[in-house]
């Protein structure tokens, strides 16, 4: 099987994956245990509500036979036709609210991805290149202290600290580098500008931190086993008494190898961000798309939450396609040998 073939394949696998998720969905959102018509409506019992009940539920569906309602349910989430919000935003197009907060969940996102790579893997990797040494425990230790660490209890105390870091710290966390508050969200607005993409960074950064920091942890303990395994193998020992030089054998035989078992730890984890950044969004006050799951699931506003669920689905199937076409990029035996 050729490499184009294999990613063809694994793309086409994805397609029974999206159809199960939306259907999941459906049925969470039919048969759960809220009803979306009486939590757009609320618990007023006068004849008035009774009306507004059945009208609410004619358009949402419910009134519908079930098979039929699937059907619908399904051409229109096929065609990112995801509805409108019924309790946060009233007859505000779900695309709508994605396009205004999915960006900031982004940016929080991308930070708390950028972060583990640039110094996780660095570190686990110089920990390989140097086991059993001094600087090696203490990595070591350094990234099983920040994999323990509970993403809530950590942004409980970031917070608190930052928020008195003139006492603490010995500098106004408010006003060093840009004028800002810890909690709060991002103005996006003005990323192009290098004041603006400060401001932004500096805003998102204790977030990114907390939200990175179980990543962190496990990208490093990772990346120190695969470079130890690597430098073990026979074709290390090989390139060595060929009279490799040490830099050409780190960078061409024992990174690019190692990088292998990286791939699914650093897709996998993007997505768990995806998933934390709900209790961060929270406790730093930003209006992400964490926030907005977090505030439609204690609102009861079904149609949102479910819109919001098979976005996260699609979310983990694209992360599934670029893990593959990772493994392409870095491993040439995927796809070969392979039925």
């Amino acid at each position: 099987m050729s490499r184009l073939r294999y990613f063809l394949r694994r793309l086409v696998l994805s397609i029974p994956v999206l159809y199960f998720g939306a259907t999941l969905t459906f049925v969470i959102f039919r048969f759960g245990p809220i009803d979306p018509a009486a939590a757009i409506v609320g618990e007023t019992a006068t004849e008035a509500s009774q009306a507004e009940y059945l009208r609410v539920r004619e358009q949402l569906g419910l009134e519908q036979p079930v098979f039929e309602h699937y059907r619908k349910f399904m051409v229109d989430f096929f065609t990112f036709d995801l509805g409108q919000s019924w309790v946060l935003a009233p007859g505000t197009d779900v695309v709508d609210l994605l396009v205004i907060y999915g960006p900031r969940t982004m940016w929080i996102v991308l930070w708390a991805v950028l972060i583990p790579i640039f110094v996780g893997i660095p570190l686990g990797v110089y920990a390989g290149l140097h086991s059993n040494t001094f600087t090696d425990y203490l990595i070591s230790m350094f990234g099983i202290i920040w994999r323990a660490m509970p993403n809530f209890w950590l942004a409980i105390i970031l917070l608190a600290v930052l928020s008195q870091s003139d006492a603490l710290l010995g500098f106004d966390w408010n006003s060093f580098l840009a004028d800002t508050s810890v909690t709060g969200t991002p103005d996006l607005s003005n990323l192009t500008s290098v004041d603006g993409f400060i401001a932004a960074t500096k805003k998102v950064l204790p977030a990114a931190v907390v939200l990175g920091s179980a990543s962190m942890g496990s990208e490093l303990r990772i990346a120190r086993t695969a470079v130890l395994e690597t430098i073990n193998s026979s074709y290390v020992e090989t390139a060595k008494a060929n009279g490799v030089s040490r830099r050409s054998l780190v960078w061409k035989h024992i990174l690019r190898n190692a990088l292998v078992p990286l791939v699914p730890t650093i897709t996998n984890e993007a997505f768990l961000l995806i998933g934390g950044s709900v209790i961060v969004e929270v406790v730093f006050g930003i209006n992400g798309l964490g926030w907005l799951f977090f505030q439609s699931a204690q609102n009861g506003d079904l149609p949102l939450v479910t819109a919001l669920v098979f976005v996260f689905i699609v979310v983990v199937v694209l992360m599934n396609i670029i893990q593959d076409l990772l493994y392409l990029l870095i491993d040439p035996r995927v796809g070969y040998g392979g039925r």
